[in-house]
């Protein structure tokens, strides 16, 4: 009865107006109440066990830098987009490579070498068939690439250095407002990307537009969802997206809730009571969120809290130690994180 009251209070508690006139103060107070609560439905929900395996991922002559992104393919092959490179990640900078591994852990090789979508990396992910899909906030493109290397699909166009120097530099311009309404057709720093059986693209959007996007799958834009805000019909960075059993699951992270919504982005409910969801995967039996703090829930497909693990501590981080998950399968995910510089398998023993 104690952890069914307390999840309620957390999901009929309103959310604090932090950043439409709030202050860093009043920002600290919601955050450390959100984690208080946070460890109340921890304390009565059951820890699970995990192993976890920092995998050997070796690139001749190059560092994997960190792991943002995580994706592995049906012949078992790892896709890892990371942040590194010397060329920064300015605008107009590459500081963004696409690596993959075989079944073995080996290196195989770099996709989209000098690649101008390849700005801060953020997500990659393995479609049904096979193609490789390269989310990127610092360029605002999501890319479509072909299991043989071959680019199909650019959605979004990447900010002209020019632009931004014409107008903040020569012009002196300023940009008063952080979160605009998105435009269609164009991202603000996209966050991750999933599809529907039939293919439609659905894309988390972003650290700007605060949106989640419906696509069809041969690039038309259809619909979107979502302005910047805490409350009913807003995201404050929705940082993840999954698909399954007929609905679309955003992590909308800053705002401590999974935005459930069926599969033409008609919003269903929220999902409380799982920290801040950075990466969300769907399985066969489960639904996963997983925190930056490195805690993984485990929730049924309607949102019930099933349990939780903690992973990825002793490396001598305490944030962004989760950026991504990927899911194969019901008890075995991969992990990407920020501050790490490594992938990790963790598997689920109970």
């Amino acid at each position: 009865m104690r952890r069914l009251t307390i999840l309620a209070l957390l999901s009929l508690a309103p959310l604090p107006a932090i950043g439409q006139g709030g202050s860093q103060a009043e920002a600290q107070r919601a955050a450390a109440a959100a984690r208080t609560t946070q460890l109340a439905i921890e304390a009565t929900s059951p820890k699970l066990a995990v192993t976890e395996e920092v995998l050997p991922l070796r690139i001749p002559g190059h560092t994997i830098g960190e792991t943002e992104g995580v994706a592995k393919n049906k012949a078992g092959h790892l896709f890892v987009y990371s942040r590194t490179g010397w060329s920064g990640s300015s605008r107009g900078g590459n500081a963004a490579r696409l690596f993959e591994f075989d079944d073995k852990l080996k290196y195989v090789k770099e996709w989209l070498p000098d690649s101008y979508g390849a700005s801060f990396a953020h997500a990659v992910r393995v479609d049904p068939e096979q193609n490789v899909w390269v989310v990127d906030e610092g360029s605002n493109t999501v890319q479509k690439v072909d299991p043989t290397g071959l680019v199909k699909m650019v959605l979004g166009r990447k900010p002209e250095s020019i632009d931004w120097w014409e107008e903040f530099v020569e012009r002196g311009e300023k940009d008063t407002n952080p979160h605009p309404t998105g435009n269609m057709g164009t991202f603000g720093r996209p966050t991750d990307v999933a599809w529907g059986p039939d293919g439609t693209i659905y894309v988390s959007d972003g650290y700007i537009n605060s949106r989640v996007v419906k696509i069809s799958k041969d690039g038309v834009w259809q619909k979107v969802y979502g302005t910047y805000g805490t409350g009913d019909g807003n995201m404050k960075i929705p940082h993840g997206i999954t698909v399954g059993g007929g609905h679309v699951y955003v992590a909308d992270r800053n705002n401590n809730r999974i935005q459930v919504f069926d599969m033409d982005l008609n919003f269903q409910k929220y999902i409380t009571g799982i920290g801040q969801p950075w990466s969300v995967q769907y399985t066969p039996k489960y639904l996963y969120s997983g925190d930056g703090t490195g805690k993984i829930y485990r929730l049924d497909h309607d949102g019930k809290l099933l349990g939780w693990a903690q992973t990825s501590l002793g490396q001598g981080q305490t944030g962004c130690l989760i950026h991504s998950l990927h899911a194969e399968s019901d008890t075995v995910l991969y992990k990407g994180a920020c501050s790490l510089w490594n992938v990790e398998k963790i598997t689920f023993t109970n």
